[in-house]
C-alpha cells in the first residue's frame, strides 16, 4: 500500500556524505532524504517523528547556510536520557539525517569516517536537540512545540477502541485520517515556521 501523499510533497533534505562519495555509494557523496525515509527508519509516521525530522533538519540548515550539510560530521546531543520519553525516537531520526552515532557506530576506514562517540544524551540544553559541526564547533539547538499543532478531539475518543480492537472499519479508518492530518499539517504548513520548530 502506498503512503500518503504528503509524504512525497514534504520537505526534502539534502546532505553530502564524504563516506559515501569515498565508497561510490552515490555520485559526489550527494545524499536525499524525504519524510518517508524517516517513516521507513521509524516505522510508522507520528508527530514526534516529524519534529524529529523537521527539528534535524532545522539544525542543518542554521549550520550550513550556504552549503550542504556534511553528514558525519555533525554531533547531536539530546536533554533527555536514551530511555526517556521519546527520545529514543529522536535520536534514531538525527541519526539517519546526520550519520552520528554511539559507540556502536561505523569506526571508520583507516582513520577517517568515523561516526562513533557523535551521539549524545542527557546533555544540560536550552532545547530538545543541539547539533554542532565537528569541523567549526558551531552549534545550533533546536525544540518543537507540538502543542500548538493540536491533534482532533476524536482522536482521544478512538484511540482507546483502536487499541482495544472494537472500533468499527469506519471508525478504524476515521482515526487513521485524524492522525496523519496532523502529521500533514506539522510537516506542510509548519516545517519553515520558527513558532513550532525553535531554533535557539
Amino acid at each position: 500500500m502506498p503512503f500518503p501523499e504528503f509524504f512525497d510533497a514534504a520537505p526534502r533534505i539534502t546532505v553530502r556524505d564524504p563516506l559515501a562519495g569515498f565508497l561510490g555509494a552515490t555520485v559526489d557523496g550527494i545524499v536525499d532524504y524525504s519524510y518517508a525515509d524517516a517513516v521507513k527508519l521509524a516505522g510508522h509516521s507520528c508527530p514526534t517523528v516529524a519534529s524529529a525530522y523537521l527539528m534535524t533538519r532545522a539544525t542543518m540548515a542554521a549550520l550550513y547556510p550556504d552549503a550542504l550539510p556534511e553528514r558525519g560530521g555533525i554531533r547531536v546531543e539530546l536533554r533527555d536520557e536514551r530511555q526517556e520519553g521519546v527520545s529514543g525516537v529522536v535520536a534514531n531520526i538525527a541519526s539517519l539525517l546526520t550519520g552520528a552515532a554511539e559507540d556502536a557506530g561505523f569506526k571508520g576506514i583507516g582513520g577517517h569516517f568515523d561516526r562513533r562517540t557523535l551521539l549524545f544524551f542527557g546533555v544540560d540544553l536550552p532545547g530538545q536537540l543541539r547539533c554542532t559541526r565537528v569541523d567549526t564547533g558551531a552549534a545550533a539547538t533546536v525544540s518543537a512545540r507540538l502543542d500548538r499543532v493540536p491533534s482532533d478531539p476524536r482522536i482521544a475518543l478512538l484511540l482507546p477502541k483502536c487499541l482495544r480492537g472494537i472500533a468499527t472499519t469506519a471508525e478504524v479508518a476515521l482515526f487513521q485520517s485524524l492522525w496523519q492530518a496532523r502529521v500533514q499539517t506539522l510537516v506542510m504548513e509548519h516545517a519553515d515556521d520558527p513558532e513550532i520548530i525553535v531554533v535557539h
